[in-house]
């Protein structure tokens, strides 16, 4: 297999097992002049296992713009560069969209090499819909997730997210709160040799005792309207918790993508207990 000078390799690498790297991507790391990656240290690990040794070049989200020209002039020159990420699919929550939109607008060919990805990974044996949203590292401050996830609880898709492993409990009561009503995965050390799978209905997860580590694939189930049923009690606990945080407007917007009642019919009930409280 020949590669192209002047131009840019994007190439997927194991997420823990390392014999799930393809053929292809060998080969290209093998040809490849310089290898940009995120962690020379981890990089190594998987580059000795293949018994390839390389000129590496650390690229990671501190010194992205500072090394752009050093990357750019290699690729001027003809060196044939690979990015790689610490695991699985560059830049999806990994770092190299400052690169790739540089070499976009200077024509510089960019030449995926597909492969492993957590994502479609812990998607392949959630038994969720196939249609589903990407979000990545959820933010770490609470009003911010607040707003993400309120959002996001409005779409009937599923949904897959990236979070710190030490933090596991704190949003899975974040995802209680905005998903009651789907289905959840979290996804540990995919194939590692402790990997392993959580599954179960959101609102009756229970919380962990013991303190995980790494980093946790989170999959939340899509919206399945065919199994809304109406639970007027149910409801109006909903109503009266959101009412505390939430504007009427927003309350119904909420309680009408999970519950299975006429938007009307919400709204006056939404604006009955409202008046309940302000009296």
């Amino acid at each position: 297999m020949e590669l192209l000078p002047n131009c840019l390799y994007i190439v997927s690498t194991p997420i823990g097992n390392l014999d799930d790297i393809t053929f292809r991507a060998v080969e290209v790391l093998k040809k490849s002049d310089i290898i940009l990656c995120e962690d020379t240290r981890r990089s190594l690990k998987l580059l000795n296992h293949l018994k390839i040794k390389k000129h590496l070049i650390s690229y990671h989200k501190f010194n992205e713009k500072k090394q752009m020209n050093t990357i750019l002039e290699h690729i001027k020159k003809g060196k044939i560069l690979s990015l790689i990420s610490d695991a699985g699919t560059p830049l999806l929550s990994d770092p190299g969209n400052i690169l790739i939109n540089q070499c976009i607008s200077k024509k510089i060919t960019i030449v995926p090499i597909p492969g492993v990805s957590s994502i479609t990974t812990a998607l392949s044996v959630s038994g969720f819909s196939d249609k589903f949203l990407f979000y990545g590292f959820l933010p770490k401050t609470e009003n911010e997730i607040n707003k993400v996830l309120k959002a996001l609880s409005m779409s009937q898709f599923t949904q897959v997210f990236f979070i710190p492993a030490i933090k596991a409990n704190f949003y899975l009561k974040k995802f209680k709160e905005f998903f009651p009503s789907r289905k959840l995965l979290i996804a540990k050390e995919m194939t590692k040799i402790h990997e392993e799978f959580f599954r179960g209905n959101i609102e009756n997860f229970k919380i962990f005792k013991k303190s995980l580590k790494g980093e946790l694939t989170i999959v939340i189930s899509n919206l399945d309207i065919k199994k809304k049923h109406v639970d007027k009690e149910k409801i109006i606990n909903k109503i009266k918790k959101y009412l505390k945080r939430y504007s009427l407007k927003d309350t119904v917007d909420l309680i009408i993508e999970t519950e299975k009642i006429n938007k009307k019919e919400l709204y006056q009930l939404c604006l009955k207990i409202k008046n309940e409280k302000s009296n």
